[in-house]
């Protein structure tokens, strides 16, 4: 078992203190290369993200939209694995102790064994895992792998789940508990729905862990928008497209245009 404390853990404390809100950041790992997506987690925490998301590619990413499934579909075609994303975190954990969660469906993490995924993933340097298509009553065996060895298992929120149910997952949920804005897949959206901050609110009656919102978030109004109900703001769709534009050219460059993006949203998450 693990006795070191968890990096989110850290994250969410020290922002506390500093009575600022999370900007969490999601990347395709493997895109547009496994070399490049290391350099970009570093230009991410440069400029200002305090959790990066490593999305594993997946053939079938059924809660993924057009933006997240093109550059998961690039990323498989280089070869990019599971296996080769943990080798990638324990290369980053050399160079930053920014905290880093896996977001992946459950087909590679069966494949490789759930044992074997939750001791390589916490032996990289894993802090947090999301799985999108596993619910909490299937995710016994994965969660409590995970927590042997201090790594956390986050759940879904979303606008349909019914008190009882998000009473449960927030018992279950470990690190943050991740509130989709909205209802679908990935994406970016003009705007997010105005019963958002009633469901955070109603969600932190049952618990204290923090809760962070994510799905459809791209601009810093909606960043600001966010962190006035929620814990955090998770942004995704939006990063992959930016990192897009720049691997075509049209912003100087993937990372630099990154982080000037990045730290326009990040700065309103700090400021709330």
């Amino acid at each position: 078992m693990s006795t070191h404390p968890n990096r989110i853990d850290a994250k969410f404390e020290s922002l506390g203190r500093d009575k600022k809100k999370a900007f969490i950041a999601f990347l395709t790992a493997g895109y547009p290369s496994l070399s490049e997506t290391g350099k970009l987690v570093l230009s991410l925490e440069k400029a200002g993200a305090d959790i990066v998301e490593l999305g594993v590619p997946f053939s079938d990413p059924l809660a993924d939209g057009p933006v997240i499934q093109e550059s998961s579909r690039q990323a498989l075609l280089k070869g990019v694995t599971l296996r080769k994303i943990i080798a990638l975190v324990k290369q980053l954990r050399r160079r930053t102790a920014i905290p880093l969660c896996l977001m992946t469906y459950y087909n590679p993490v069966f494949s490789y064994g759930e044992k074997k995924f939750a001791r390589d993933a916490a032996d990289a340097g894993v802090d947090g895992v999301i799985v999108p298509d596993l619910p909490p009553e299937e995710a016994v065996n994965l969660r409590k792998e995970c927590s042997l060895r201090g790594v956390h298992t986050i759940f879904f929120v979303s606008p349909t789940t019914t008190k009882e149910r998000m009473r449960r997952i927030a018992r279950l949920s470990g690190g943050f508990i991740y509130y989709l804005s909205v209802t679908g897949v990935t994406g970016v959206r003009s705007s997010l729905p105005k019963e958002a901050g009633r469901q955070v609110r109603l969600l932190r009656g049952f618990t204290r862990k923090p809760v962070c919102m994510g799905f459809g978030i791209s601009t810093p109004e909606q960043v600001r928008g966010v962190c006035r109900a929620a814990d955090g703001a998770i942004v995704g769709s939006a990063i992959v497209d930016c990192i897009r534009a720049g691997v075509a050219g049209k912003k100087g460059g993937a990372a630099r245009g990154l982080e000037i993006f990045v730290s326009r949203l990040s700065r309103e998450a700090h400021r709330v």
